[in-house]
């Protein structure tokens, strides 16, 4: 899967434009991904991307970067062998394909608006 383009409440993946938060790993996507605490990122948040096993997770944060990741998050995704990078999603999204074109095992959790 290719990002081919984001701007403030729209992300356009293989073509298909998307304005709800997703999750966009190697094969699939998953649309209007809803946080239990909306703006606080926790594991609950990530039963999918734990479950693929993937080996880095990138989470865009927002435009602005309003989504926060606590420590005890980012602990949990460390012990699952999870690398987690973040960024705002302008940034976030374009690490997201560089790591699907040099053949990671990369997931892409996209908070699209804040």
């Amino acid at each position: 899967m290719k990002i081919d383009a984001y701007s403030f409440g729209s992300m356009t993946v293989e073509g298909k434009k998307y304005s709800e938060d997703l999750i966009v790993f190697p094969d699939k996507i998953k649309p209007n991904w809803w946080r239990k605490e909306g703006h606080v990122l926790l594991m609950e948040d990530l039963g999918e991307v734990v479950e693929y096993k993937a080996q880095f997770l990138i989470v865009g944060t927002g435009a602005n970067g309003v989504m926060q990741i606590p420590p005890f998050t980012r602990n949990a995704l460390k012990e699952k062998n999870i690398e987690l990078i973040d960024r705002v999603t302008g940034e976030a999204y374009k690490i997201f394909n560089q790591y699907i074109e040099d053949g990671k095992k990369i997931v892409g959790a996209f908070h699209l608006t804040c």
